[in-house]
C-alpha cells in the first residue's frame, strides 16, 4: 500500500515539476549558461538577461559618477554609449545569437534601457548629493 502511494506521490510530483517548467515557474537556470555561446536561448531569457546585465551597468556607472564626482551631459552619452556596447558585445560576441531571431540589434539594444537609465540617474544624483553637499 505504502509503494502505490509513494508512486502515485512521486507521478504527481513530475506532473507537477513538469507543469511548472512549461509554465516558466520553475526553469533550472545555470550561470555557466550566461558564457554558453552553444546554449539555447528563448526571447523572454535572452531579454531578462540582457535587461539585468543593463541594469547592474547603470548602478556601477551611477555610483561610480557620483563618486568620483562627474557633472554634465557628456557623461549621460558614456553611460548610454558603454551601456550599449556591453550588452552588444554580450549578445554578438560571447552568445554569438542571430540577432534576428530575436527581433534585430534595435529590440535587443532595447531592452531594458529606461529602467537602466532611470536607475544610473538615481544612483548618479544621490551619491552626487549626498557625498559632496
Amino acid at each position: 500500500m505504502k509503494e502505490r502511494k509513494s508512486s502515485k506521490v512521486n507521478s504527481n510530483n513530475n506532473h507537477l515539476t513538469q507543469d511548472n517548467h512549461q509554465n516558466g515557474h520553475l526553469s533550472p537556470f545555470k550561470l555557466a549558461k550566461l558564457f554558453d555561446a552553444d546554449a539555447s536561448w528563448d526571447k523572454d531569457q535572452l531579454g531578462d538577461v540582457l535587461h539585468w546585465i543593463r541594469q547592474v551597468v547603470g548602478l556601477l556607472c551611477g555610483l561610480l559618477w557620483g563618486a568620483i564626482p562627474l557633472v554634465g551631459g557628456i557623461w549621460i552619452i558614456l553611460f548610454l554609449v558603454l551601456s550599449s556596447g556591453v550588452i552588444y558585445g554580450y549578445y554578438s560576441m560571447i552568445l554569438k545569437v542571430d540577432e534576428e531571431e530575436y527581433g534585430g540589434h534595435g529590440a535587443l539594444l532595447q531592452e531594458g534601457l529606461f529602467a537602466s537609465f532611470t536607475l544610473f540617474l538615481l544612483a548618479w544624483i544621490l551619491v552626487y548629493s549626498l557625498a559632496h553637499f
